[in-house]
């Protein structure tokens, strides 16, 4: 095995890439980067009737999108190749011999109806299901028998019938498990394909995989994989079993309780900082409070030794804040860049909306934004004049007197030239020094008069951003249809 540090990402190809398997290639990515070694993606397609047509596309699209770049893959020959499981039939056909040569596999004739009988057998006596055997010891000149005669068969791994095999896990820690309650694992199936088990182990050996790091998932298959690099007589790589992805009533994360499918998140706006940031604590921390990183950053700090073994809530409201907060630090000509993105794909798409404007849009509500969608969404009376008014509001701060009120209001506005922000509430405040009311009298129906609603960014600030003949048009609507 090579001395240098070297990972795989080895998805099979049968849909969107899961945040699960979004984590697993970005924990094998940030080991792989912070020991200066290579990381691999392998795409596991042997089980051609769940294959997705342009699921791979997809994948490396994704992962690209998240900055998780392969050294060696698929169109990136690293020397190791092909990175195809599908294009390595004779490969594992080759090694499945050798098994057999060995005396470490054998050919299983047994029927799907005879292993059917068997599992409904050990079902009714409350037995835990597995093959029985039948075939672990047929003679040689029975097995030739039934090849020539054409039979369909598989390959099977044989299992050591006694004694424990024991394993260190860089996460688990010692694992040890009984011989005698592992399957004799179906390794070539009938069509010549090889299963996961025998795929998984030819492949990192000969891909001089130097650490696996996967989901906690395949730690019960573990032992399976460690007796077939002790058949081959291969030297073991190491170990790390990731912890399960929880919701959050600890149920595994699952599409029966969301979204589960990187592209799902990516499509509701989330930054690909963000969900880098949020899956890499999904397991891991870096020792302390700090919970903003970059990808470099992740790189610098991110060590096995600090992944947990219980396993992790997918909290989505963790995800939203770090969304926030990554909006809330981006500087604003990115900002303006993926608000114009977003407004022409919107109804707002043929309006005339310069750079000032939209920046001073960005300024008022970036405060109150997670996504670059919410800078529209909860303002749209920035874009649009409002056509309804929030009914609470008006029944709470639209009193009898507030017509009047808003035409004495009218007339101060009326008096402005070219208005900034500190103008309006100067004109306010005379206009309640007159009326001799409060100002906030004047502010909560004012607000509801421009905007339609109750709550948003400061008063003054929208009054400035729409101008001074937009508010006293709408104050004006609003008074002849709420008196």
């Amino acid at each position: 095995m090579s001395t240098q540090i070297r990972v795989r990402f080895a998805p099979s190809p049968t849909g969107y890439l899961h945040v699960g398997g979004l984590r697993t290639a970005l924990y094998n990515y940030l080991f792989a980067k912070h020991h200066d070694g290579k990381f691999v993606l392998r795409i596991e397609d042997t089980d051609q009737a769940r294959r997705v047509e342009g699921a791979v596309e997809n994948l490396i699209a994704t992962l690209d999108w998240a900055g998780i770049r392969f050294d060696e893959g698929p169109g990136r020959d690293g020397g190791y190749g092909p990175y195809v499981q599908s294009e390595r039939l004779e490969i594992y056909r080759k090694h499945a011999d050798d098994l057999i040569k060995k005396g470490f596999a054998y050919r299983c004739f047994c029927t799907p109806e005879r292993l059917e009988e068997i599992r409904q057998r050990q079902n009714a006596a409350k037995l835990s299901t597995s093959y029985d055997r039948h075939c672990r010891d047929l003679a040689a000149d029975e097995v030739e028998r039934r090849l020539n005669a054409g039979e369909r068969n598989v390959i099977r791994m044989k299992v050591p019938l006694e004694g424990v095999l024991t394993f260190e896990d860089i996460i688990r820690g010692t694992v040890a498990i009984a011989h005698e309650v592992l399957d004799d694992q179906v390794i070539i199936k009938s069509d010549g394909f090889p299963t996961y088990h025998l795929a998984v182990v030819v492949d990192d050996h000969l891909m001089a995989i130097s650490h696996v790091i996967r989901g906690e998932e395949w730690l019960p298959s573990t032992p399976k994989h460690i007796l077939l690099y002790k058949f081959f007589g291969w030297e073991l790589p190491k170990f790390a079993h990731l912890p399960l992805l929880l919701n959050p009533d600890k149920s595994k994360l699952s599409k029966r309780q969301g979204d589960v499918a990187v592209e799902d998140y990516r499509s509701k706006g989330y930054f690909k900082e963000a969900i880098v940031n949020f899956v890499a604590f999904l397991g891991w921390n870096p020792g302390d409070e700090r919970e903003i990183f970059s990808l470099e950053e992740l790189v610098r700090e991110f060590s096995l030794e600090r992944v947990g073994k219980s396993g992790a809530v997918f909290n989505v409201e963790k995800l939203n804040w770090l969304n926030f907060e990554y909006l809330k630090r981006m500087p604003e000509a990115e900002v303006l860049r993926l608000l114009k993105a977003y407004l022409a794909q919107s109804p707002y798409a043929g309006q005339l909306l310069d750079d000032h404007f939209l920046l001073s849009v960005i300024r008022a509500m970036r405060e109150r934004a997670t996504f670059i969608k919410d800078l529209v969404e909860k303002s749209p009376y920035f874009f649009e004049r409002p056509t309804q008014y929030d009914q609470d509001v008006v029944k709470k701060r639209w009193k009898p007197e507030t017509g009047s009120q808003m035409k004495r209001l009218l007339e101060e506005f009326a008096q402005l030239q070219n208005p900034g922000k500190e103008h309006f509430e100067s004109a306010l405040h005379k206009a309640a020094e007159s009326l001799q009311i409060k100002t906030s009298e004047l502010i909560h129906p004012l607000r509801l008069a421009v905007s339609g609603v109750g709550a948003g960014p400061g008063l003054y600030d929208i009054l400035a951003i729409i101008g001074k003949e937009e508010t006293i048009h709408r104050l004006s609507a609003a008074i002849e249809k709420l008196q």
